[in-house]
């Protein structure tokens, strides 16, 4: 994977792979960037339809984890090659796996098969992140690092690359809630961030991103606060089963109870203040116990385990 980091970078980094023509993927939001010349724009994100224009030969893709998302699934409907400028700390930029939402978030579906080539970062485009979007990505992150030490996929890079990560965006976070636009803070977010999604594709989800994504796409709520909420549990839950690994994730991130105070930190307290149903809580961990993650987890939860992890957290 090609990785710059800087903006500017961009039309070089699009020449290097390949791309002359690019179809743009990227909301409105971003339409005052100076992006290079592009075969069409698809800015309604999340999209369940995003066809690529026979004339473009790649995909840019420029937004948070949504964006990136729809980008991938383009890229593997299309076979083109995939260019990613993320805005958030989501990690999606360095897997080929993607999930297929509804333009109101609810879940549709999901695959793999992308052709991501290189990720352009640039840290400007994270100073104005609202401070739950900044919270909620960055804790995905952090989810990210603790799993790739215990699931199923676990190496030695992918360690390197988690414990790098969870310090990061630990240490980072709390600056970055009290000065949004300290430039030096957001930059080790930005880094922590990308350290996080080099150990996802590495390693692969386990037990805390199965619930996440079981409630972020029953409801269409965002992920990285269902990551935030989930994390603390699954952490407890997998300590009895791989306590050497836990432990190093730990001491990265400076203490076992950090977890739950930067989730905290970015305002995530509960699954009530949510608005999840209780009534459907057994339904939930039902579908996130035959998650993929969940099923890479050193020991698969049962349904009913994760039920009592979910009332843990409502």
């Amino acid at each position: 994977m090609i990785v710059r980091w800087n903006l500017e970078e961009l039309p070089a980094t699009l020449a290097e792979v390949g791309i002359e023509r690019p179809f743009l993927i990227a909301s409105s939001r971003w339409a005052s960037l100076d992006l290079p010349p592009h075969a069409g724009h698809l800015s309604e994100v999340p999209s369940a339809d995003p066809r690529v224009p026979a004339d473009a030969d790649g995909i840019l893709c420029v937004g948070g984890g949504s964006a990136i998302d729809t980008g991938k699934y383009a890229s593997a409907l299309s076979g083109k090659p995939v260019v990613h400028v993320p805005t958030t700390y989501s990690g999606a930029e360095w897997t080929t796996m993607y999930g297929v939402r509804s333009p109101d978030r609810i879940m549709r579906g999901g695959g793999a098969g992308a052709h991501p080539v290189a990720i352009v970062y640039d840290v400007a485009l994270t100073l104005d992140l609202p401070a739950d979007v900044t919270a909620g990505t960055a804790l995905n992150g952090l989810a990210h690092c603790a799993e790739a030490l215990y699931a199923a996929g676990q190496s030695d890079e992918g360690d390197r690359q988690a414990l790098a990560g969870a310090t990061l965006i630990a240490t980072a976070l709390p600056r970055v809630r009290e000065s949004p636009r300290d430039e030096a803070a957001r930059r080790e977010l930005l880094e922590g961030a990308a350290h996080a999604g080099h150990a996802l594709a590495l390693a692969g989800l386990a037990l805390a991103h199965a619930m996440a994504q079981a409630l972020g796409g029953t409801y269409g709520i965002p992920h990285g606060a269902m990551n935030a909420l989930c994390l603390p549990p699954a952490l407890e839950f997998n300590r009895a089963l791989v306590p050497d690994a836990v432990a190093r994730f730990d001491d990265a991130v400076g203490g076992g109870d950090v977890p739950r105070r930067l989730a905290l930190l970015g305002g995530f307290e509960n699954l009530r203040q949510f608005g999840v149903p209780e009534g459907d809580l057994p339904r939930v961990a039902e579908a996130a116990a035959g998650r993929g993650g969940n099923l890479a987890n050193p020991r698969p939860a049962s349904a009913a385990e994760i039920l009592e992890l979910f009332r843990r957290i409502y």
